[in-house]
C-alpha cells in the first residue's frame, strides 16, 4: 500500500466519521464506525502492504519489521484532510497499525453533548481533574474541550505533555505550550519537572500511568496549579482507587489525605449509540470535591461511599452516577432503553427508574 492508497483510505475514513482505522495482515483494512468495526472496500493486506504502511507513516523507506520490536506512538497529518494518532506494532512477525482520526477543530462541551457542569469543572483555578474511561470513550476530546474553554476564557499559561500530541490549539486568551514525549522531551516525568519551572497555570498530562508521574501531578495540584489528566479506568471509584493504588501500601493513607486536599473532580465516560443509530453520545459519571467527598478520602472510608456522594449531590453540585445519567438519557429519548440497560452498572436500578420489565441480568 503506497502513500496515495493510504491517503485515500484515511480520507475516506474521515469523510465517514470513523474514529479508528485498523491495519492487519490477512484482513482488509477496517474502520471503527460508531463503535463497530466495518471492513473497508479494499484488498486483503499482505505483510508487504502493512510494512509499507509503517514506512509511509514513519517516513522511513528503509524500515524493517525487526525495527519495530518496540511499539511506536506518533502523530501523522494529511494537509487539508485531518490529523491522526498512529500506533504501530509487530504481531506474529508482521506489522500492524491502529490509526486514530483527530479532528482539526476542537469541539466544545455542547458539541460533545457533555453535561453543563463540565464547564464549571474546567473553570477551576487549581487542583486535580481526572478524566477516565476505556480506550475510545472520548477522554481526549473531553480534555481538549476543557483546554478550549480555558483558552477562550482565561489569560493563562497552559503546558500540555502528550504522547503524541493530538489536538492542536490556536491563539486565544491563553498561551498554550504543547510538548510531545519522544521528540520534545524524554518522558512524562522529565517534562513535568520542567513544566513546574515554566510558570504554568494549567498542566495537562496526556495519561497518568506511573507512580512518579502521579506524585508530581499531586505536588503540582497541591502548589496551586490546575492539573488535568486522563486514566484508563472504567468509572469514578475505580479511578480514585487506581490512583491511590499507584503508591506503596505504607503511603496510601497519606495519599488519600493529599488527594482529599487537592482533588477537584473526576469525570468518567462511556460512549453509547444514540436512538437514531447515527451518532455516539456520552454517558458521564461525575464526582466533585464536596465536603462529603473529601471526608470519605480523609478518614479512609471505603471508596464505594463515593457513589452515595455522587447520587446525593446531583441537584446541588451536578454530580451523577452512570446509572443516573443513563436513566436521564433513556427518559429523554436520546438512547434506546436496551442500549442504556446494557451499559448500566446496576441494572435493577436502571429497570426500576425507566419502567423496564424485569429480565435476567
Amino acid at each position: 500500500m503506497d502513500k496515495d492508497r493510504l491517503t485515500k483510505l484515511l480520507t475516506a475514513g474521515i469523510q465517514r466519521g470513523v474514529s479508528d482505522v485498523h491495519i492487519a495482515v490477512g484482513h482488509r483494512p477496517h474502520y471503527r464506525v460508531k463503535g463497530d468495526l466495518v471492513s473497508a472496500k479494499s484488498s486483503v493486506m499482505t505483510p508487504a502492504d502493512t510494512l509499507q504502511v509503517a514506512r509511509v507513516l514513519l517516513e522511513d523507506p528503509d524500515l524493517l519489521p525487526g525495527d519495530l520490536q518496540r511499539e511506536r506512538d506518533f502523530s501523522y497529518s494529511i494537509p487539508g484532510v485531518g490529523r491522526f494518532r498512529a500506533h504501530i506494532f509487530c504481531q506474529r512477525g508482521s506489522v500492524g497499525a491502529v490509526i486514530r482520526a483527530i479532528p482539526y477543530d476542537v469541539r466544545g462541551f455542547d458539541a460533545l453533548n457533555l453535561p453543563a457542569v463540565v464547564g464549571d469543572i474546567a473553570s477551576a483555578r487549581r487542583g486535580l481533574i481526572l478524566v477516565s474511561g476505556a480506550t475510545g470513550m472520548g477522554k481526549s476530546a473531553t480534555i481538549a474541550a476543557m483546554l478550549k474553554y480555558i483558552n477562550e476564557t482565561r489569560q493563562a499559561h497552559v503546558v500540555t505533555i502528550e504522547d503524541p500530541i493530538e489536538y492542536l490549539f490556536g491563539h486565544g486568551k491563553s498561551l498554550i505550550t504543547q510538548r510531545e514525549v519522544g521528540s520534545d522531551t524524554l518522558g512524562y516525568r522529565e517534562a513535568l519537572v520542567a513544566a513546574l519551572r515554566e510558570d504554568p497555570d494549567v498542566i495537562m498530562v496526556g495519561e497518568l500511568m506511573h507512580p512518579e508521574t502521579a506524585e508530581i501531578c499531586l505536588k503540582a495540584a497541591e502548589t496551586g496549579h490546575l492539573v488535568i489528566s486522563a486514566m484508563h479506568t472504567a468509572d469514578v471509584v475505580r479511578t480514585v482507587d487506581r490512583l491511590i493504588g499507584m503508591f506503596p501500601d505504607s503511603a496510601q493513607q497519606s495519599v488519600r489525605v493529599r488527594l482529599a486536599d487537592c482533588i477537584n473532580a473526576v469525570v468518567s465516560q462511556r460512549l453509547l449509540v444514540n436512538k437514531s443509530g447515527l451518532a455516539l453520545l456520552p454517558a458521564v459519571e461525575i464526582l466533585r470535591a464536596t465536603r462529603a467527598v473529601r471526608d470519605v478520602l480523609r478518614r479512609g472510608a471505603p471508596l464505594a461511599e463515593l457513589k452515595a456522594a455522587m447520587e446525593g449531590g446531583k441537584d446541588l453540585y451536578g454530580m451523577q452516577t452512570f446509572d443516573q445519567h443513563l436513566v436521564e438519557l433513556c427518559k429523554s429519548g436520546a438512547i434506546k432503553r436496551e442500549v442504556g440497560r446494557t451499559a448500566a452498572s446496576d441494572r435493577a436500578y436502571y429497570d426500576e427508574h425507566t419502567g423496564a420489565e424485569d429480565s435476567p441480568n
